[in-house]
């Protein structure tokens, strides 16, 4: 069966499930009830073995996407904890937003940040700079705030990019790192070997993928002289339900400080 196919199939037992009772959904980025979210692909059916056993946190594959207005899960979710963080961290700030989302992005926009860098290793719209997050151009101790939302899972060294996100935050300056990772990993697993598109897949869950942060992510986050301020959803988000508002529970707001 083709793969357009299968998510057709998918998303229509998405949304005669939300019909059947377990809806309906509330989209929290366009603010309407919708029947359903849509699955990713197959949705959870999709994940690999080794995935599944390692207890992958990432997108919630089985409500990713809004059939309203096109909002991704992990969108959802970010805008939420930003709407209830106690840090001020967008209004009147200077703000580098890396692969920038659309639903965040007119999020951000909408707050009126002192200034918004909006950039991507290959931008595919010209109001977007063409930046490698390894080697960033920009001033040091200069942003209030940097966004890499599901950026650096994707960086083959991801060394020089923490240390160019510490560089150029200014002393209280935060960065959001959202990224996927398994509780059940001691350590990170990264295989340079596996470079195959099938292979990164079944190891990473996704083609373009380098790598599945384990346990040692906030550790491994801090070596580059960022401080955690991380939370998990049911202590911030405590009235944002999964099901309900499609997102994952089991994923924390990875949000750092930079201290002076």
């Amino acid at each position: 069966m083709k793969a357009t196919a299968k998510h057709l199939i998918w998303s229509v037992r998405a949304i005669t499930r939300g019909i059947r009772g377990k809806g309906p959904a509330y989209c929290l980025v366009c603010k309407r009830a919708v029947p359903a979210f849509l699955p990713y692909r197959n949705g959870s059916h999709g994940l690999s073995p080794i995935l599944r056993d390692v207890g992958i946190v990432g997108s919630d594959l089985d409500r990713f996407r809004c059939p309203s207005c096109g909002s991704t899960d992990r969108e959802r979710h970010l805008i939420a904890y930003l709407r209830v963080h106690p840090v001020d961290l967008v209004s009147d700030r200077k703000i580098l937003h890396f692969a920038p989302e659309q639903h965040v992005r007119a999020f951000v926009t909408q707050h009126q940040p002192r200034e918004y860098v909006q950039a991507d290793l290959f931008p595919v719209n010209p109001s977007i700079a063409r930046m490698d997050l390894t080697a960033l151009t920009t001033e040091t101790d200069y942003f209030d705030l940097v966004i890499a939302n599901h950026v650096l899972e994707h960086v083959a060294d991801d060394s020089p990019a923490l240390s160019e996100i510490r560089r150029t935050l200014r002393p209280g300056g935060h960065a959001i790192l959202q990224t996927p990772f398994s509780p059940r990993l001691s350590t990170t697993l990264e295989i340079p070997a596996v470079q195959s598109p099938d292979a990164r897949l079944q190891l990473y869950g996704q083609e373009d993928h380098v790598r599945l942060y384990g346990a040692d992510i906030v550790a491994r986050f801090e070596a580059s002289g960022l401080t955690s301020c991380v939370c998990k959803h049911q202590d911030a988000l405590a009235d944002i339900e999964p099901h309900r508002h499609g997102v994952s529970a089991a994923e924390p707001f990875f949000l750092f400080e930079k201290r002076g």
